[in-house]
């Protein structure tokens, strides 16, 4: 069951250079945003910020982004990327709205641009891979890890929110299935992108699976998908997970968020319903394969 709103297979969301372009439009809501750029060597790409505030974050390969704001000043930033999201944590570049942006790749490589529709212009800044949080989360079969680069309590936006999991294989992330799509104490409303890359390890092309299902009456984004390199999930409601990484191949995912609140804040509410497996998780050791790197 994979519905077409919700899951798009790789490439039916490309769009002119992007191999990835969603935006409030395409998605149906009001705020979040991804685009994935592949660049060859030498070359550049230029595009303006709106009223949206961007991270540029390198999936594979470094750049250099160039930023000019509206009063004409500029900064530029040297990304040393890395080689792969299976291989390391990523230095980055956060582009406030209103803004110039040119990414330009020396050797090429693969860039996410991940947005959302903001109120405050904010300066445009550099994020250090080496001041990127590492969080180790869950026990067991529910290990993963997460690079928490522009995670509300880490890193200053206004309304962005964007967070990378690598789930190793065999093992059961995004869980127990929660859901952020109520305004209310403990809980805020966001949209949010999955963007799937899939290890091949040492045989072909590998992939996982994906579950999202209605939170209440008036609710139905419903999707048990089988994702790949480059798919795509948008839940604009619902509670998600699991997202399962099949045996033999590990699984990345970056998530993009964003909401109306002005206070910028990851509250979830968890299924009641399987909320009580963290309560398994104390007395089980982290998977050894953790962290990645």
């Amino acid at each position: 069951m994979a519905d077409k709103r919700f899951h798009l297979p790789a490439g039916a969301a490309a769009r002119g250079e992007h191999a990835v372009h969603v935006d409030p439009d395409t998605a149906g809501w009001e705020f979040s945003s991804l685009r994935v750029l592949k660049l060859a060597a030498g070359a550049e790409h230029e595009f303006r910020t709106g009223d949206g505030e961007w991270i540029v974050l390198p999936l594979a390969g470094g750049c250099t982004v160039r930023c000019e704001d509206g009063d004409g000043e500029v900064v530029v930033f040297e990304l040393a990327g890395r080689e792969s999201v299976f291989r390391g944590v990523t230095d980055f570049a956060y582009a406030p709205r209103d803004a110039r942006v040119r990414i330009r790749s020396a050797a090429g490589g693969r860039f996410a641009l991940t947005g959302a529709k903001c109120a405050r212009r904010l300066p445009a800044r550099y994020g250090a891979a080496s001041e990127v949080p590492v969080e180790l989360r869950g026990a067991g079969q529910a290990s993963r890890q997460v690079n928490n680069f522009g995670a509300a309590h880490v890193f200053e936006a206004d309304r962005l929110i964007a967070v990378e999991v690598l789930t190793p294989a065999g093992n059961w992330s995004s869980f127990p299935p929660h859901k952020h799509d109520t305004e209310r104490d403990g809980e805020s409303r966001l949209e949010e992108i999955y963007y799937f890359e899939i290890d091949a390890g040492s045989g072909g092309e590998g992939i996982g699976y994906q579950r999202v299902y209605p939170s209440g009456p008036g609710r139905d984004t419903d999707v048990l998908a089988e994702v790949r390199s480059g798919d795509v999930v948008l839940i604009p409601d619902g509670w998600h997970g699991p997202s399962m990484a099949v045996p033999g191949y590990d699984m990345y995912y970056l998530n993009v968020m964003a909401g109306p609140s002005p206070n910028r804040a990851w509250l979830i509410c968890d299924d009641p319903a399987h909320s009580w497996v963290r309560e398994t998780w104390w007395n089980q050791p982290l998977d050894p394969r953790l962290p990645f790197y």
